[in-house]
């Protein structure tokens, strides 16, 4: 049946008469043959042992006859007091085109207002993962991309921002070492918060230049702080980069997911850039990865950064897919 002709019921399988494994069992069954990712229920069930997925952040649209008709799985860390991002939205395949945007929103709107409900500040983003480097030539993926667009604009994330996802395995030579700036340990957060604030002026990133514009970059650079201290990476790890005469050149935070060894956070200050120096920070923190038995380092920069795009092929990085980010616009205050 159409979710146009039924309301359907959208709930999170920890909700009032959720079974206590049925429902989760249809929501992971649902099936699609539209050509976007989606979560497989073996790799839902591991990370949900470590609590990255929870029933009460995996909700779904139930037909009138008790089938699903979409599911939306939210994703956090295994600490996370609230879903971090939405990892998968699909619907299932007999559910009309011109329904599945307004299905989908709907669903969106259900668990964002859990989430605030809950204490959350914001809705979660939308990680829309996994898309080939040319998904607008591919008339399948544009049509699965359009809906998912249009419902996550419908559900108030309408900042959109298209990055590129890297990654360097030990296949690839390492990049050459720095020969040109000194790298060196720094326990003062307030030290590397000002080296935030310089690294930022004149970014090409979409999300700092909205944060700074809201917030302003004294803020900004501080939730850049937060973020990284929250992350699997050690402190330990950081690094500020300085000339041989002592100026400040950059910084670089090498980091790490739940998954795999991350470059985390690097830049130059502005009066030094265009001298390849983001190449040797880009280096150091490769090396350090390396060093440590890293089998995979990944690393993600927005399509339009094409400086930083370049940089991670010049240290022998490939690209291996394009994620559509949605997100709730950051307001003053």
């Amino acid at each position: 049946m159409s979710p146009s002709s039924a309301l359907p019921r959208l709930s999170s399988v920890a909700g009032p008469g959720a079974g206590p494994g049925a429902e989760l069992d249809q929501v992971l069954g649902l099936t699609s043959s539209e050509p976007v990712w989606r979560l497989p229920a073996d790799a839902y069930r591991a990370e949900a042992a470590q609590r990255q997925y929870r029933p009460e952040w995996t909700w779904a649209a139930w037909g009138p006859d008790g089938r699903v008709l979409a599911r939306a799985l939210w994703w956090g860390q295994g600490d996370s007091a609230h879903p971090l991002a939405l990892d998968c939205l699909a619907v299932a395949d007999d559910v009309p085109a011109v329904d599945r945007a307004s299905l989908a929103a709907g669903l969106l709107d259900a668990g964002h207002a859990a989430f605030l409900e809950a204490g959350a500040d914001a809705p979660p983003l939308y990680n829309l993962m996994k898309l080939p480097g040319g998904w607008r030539e591919d008339p399948a993926h544009v049509a699965a991309v359009a809906w998912r667009q249009e419902a996550a604009r419908r559900a108030g994330l309408t900042v959109e921002v298209e990055r590129l996802q890297f990654e360097w395995t030990p296949e690839a030579p390492l990049p050459a070492a720095p020969e040109r700036l000194v790298f060196s340990p720094e326990p003062d957060d307030e030290a590397f918060l000002a080296a935030m604030r310089r690294v930022a002026e004149g970014t090409l990133d979409a999300h700092t230049l909205e944060s700074e514009a809201a917030h302003g970059p004294e803020a900004t650079a501080r939730e850049s702080l937060e973020f990284y201290l929250d992350r699997p990476g050690k402190r330990e790890w950081w690094r500020l980069a300085h000339t041989p005469d002592g100026a400040l050149a950059g910084l670089a935070i090498p980091s790490a997911t739940p998954y795999a060894r991350n470059v985390g956070y690097l830049g130059v200050v502005p009066e030094l850039r265009g001298r390849g120096y983001v190449g040797e920070i880009l280096a150091a923190i490769t090396r350090f990865h390396a060093a440590d038995g890293a089998e995979r380092v990944t690393a993600t920069t927005d399509l339009s950064n094409h400086p930083m795009a370049a940089a991670f092929a010049r240290a022998g990085y490939t690209s291996t897919e394009v994620r559509l980010i949605f997100s709730a616009p950051v307001h003053p205050g």
